[in-house]
């Protein structure tokens, strides 16, 4: 059993992907940003940097202790390691997966998530950082355009932790000012993930966990959010 701290957003809906396709069974602890569960000493002493998902697994590989994980892709390629799927096992694919895994994680999160807060929750528009990060963003997306010409996935043929890292950052897209018009192979990956069985069910478990999904901001989940001084 899987313990998964979890609330509906692009890096949380990176692990329910995993869960569902791999059909491991697990149980959903929220985690809400906006009332400021991710600073809950309890939670910190499993994800100390205060982010969400995290994980604990009950039934490790090695048969001891449960073992906690955070950062979302850690978490995938634990559970990848775990299992044996969704991990090339070839060295050269493999290296692939996890080129394009860390790209998202190190790149494509952060600056899609640097486009969301300054286009939809700063309570100051700046145009410069909207600029900034929209281009960004546009740029990005070439990148991941042209990775996907003449192939399937990120790491080729099939379906790794790489695409799960990636699709929940393009769902937003039109959030993000993109139009998946504009990138075909974008789109065509898009299209073949979004209508997958498992992504259907990862998704529908957003509005479950948080009715309040796509509502806007209240102030006090914007100072949960985005007002933590630094200690």
């Amino acid at each position: 059993m899987i313990d998964l701290y979890y609330w509906p957003t692009p890096n949380g809906h990176k692990i329910t992907l995993f869960l569902e396709e791999a059909g491991l069974e697990y149980t959903i602890k929220p985690v809400d940003i906006g009332k400021g569960d991710q600073f809950a000493a309890e939670f910190l002493a499993i994800s100390p940097n205060n982010k969400m998902p995290a994980i604990v697994d009950h039934a490790p590989a090695d048969g001891g202790a449960p073992v906690s994980v955070f950062e979302s892709g850690a978490i995938l390629l634990y559970l990848a390691e775990k299992t044996g799927r969704f991990l090339p096992s070839a060295a050269r694919t493999r290296v692939e997966a996890l080129e394009w895994l860390f790209w998202q994680v190190g790149g494509l999160g952060p600056m899609l998530g640097q486009n969301h807060h300054f286009n939809q929750y700063a309570p100051e528009k700046i145009p410069y950082a909207m600029d900034r990060y929209t281009n960004e963003t546009r740029r990005l997306y070439g990148v991941l355009d042209k990775r996907l010409d003449g192939r399937a996935f990120l790491a080729g043929d099939d379906y790794s932790i790489a695409d799960m890292a990636a699709y929940p950052w393009i769902v937003p897209h039109a959030k993000q000012k993109m139009d998946l018009v504009d990138f075909p192979n974008v789109q065509r990956w898009f299209d073949a993930i979004s209508t997958r069985e498992a992504t259907v069910k990862a998704y529908a478990l957003g509005p479950q966990v948080n009715p309040a999904l796509g509502q806007p901001l209240t102030e006090e989940q914007r100072k949960h959010m985005f007002g933590q001084p630094v200690k």
